[in-house]
């Protein structure tokens, strides 16, 4: 009876955490296109923002709005998208780690100041991870698209044997 009590107590809790971690995915993808425009803050003259403790400089850019902007675009798009493919059940969810890795690329090309071209070259520095991904994809889905084909045709062949039983 008390191992009962302590299984029924640990779902409780583990509906409650999922609860949780829902409203937490929730909260931040509604309050994701207000942290878009959170660059519109920041001074658009100024190459250096002070914020007490914290100092934030432009890079290459030409001011730190423009920084902002850039780091907030890349920033909010490769988190939805880990989240999407965190939260997706389908068996394609690997696909979605195609844009994460070029957003994971931009991002870093946005922070490394360096680099003159940001979203240039992006995409053949993410071949390597790109490439088996895709490859992989594409070969469960034609064994996928051969198993339903299967069952597909044994469904029909189950209906046309039931209807010569009943004939």
């Amino acid at each position: 009876m008390k191992q009962r009590r302590t299984n029924i107590c640990r779902r409780l809790t583990d509906r409650r955490k999922k609860a949780f971690i829902g409203y937490v995915i929730s909260f931040f993808l509604i309050t994701s296109p207000f942290l878009f425009y959170l660059y519109r803050v920041a001074p658009s003259d100024s190459k250096e923002w002070q914020l007490g403790f914290l100092i934030i400089k432009s890079g290459g850019f030409a001011n730190v709005q423009f920084f902002l902007h850039a780091l907030f675009t890349k920033l909010i798009l490769c988190t939805i998208t880990t989240v999407w493919f965190f939260t997706c059940q389908s068996w394609w969810k690997y696909a979605i780690l195609v844009p994460i890795t070029m957003f994971l690329f931009q991002l870093t090309g946005v922070l490394n100041y360096k680099i003159q071209y940001i979203d240039e070259y992006d995409f053949w520095y993410s071949l390597p991870v790109v490439i088996p991904i895709v490859a992989s994809i594409i070969i469960v889905s034609g064994k996928i698209s051969k198993y339903t084909t299967a069952l597909d045709l044994k469904d029909e062949i189950e209906k046309e044997l039931s209807q010569m039983i009943k004939n």
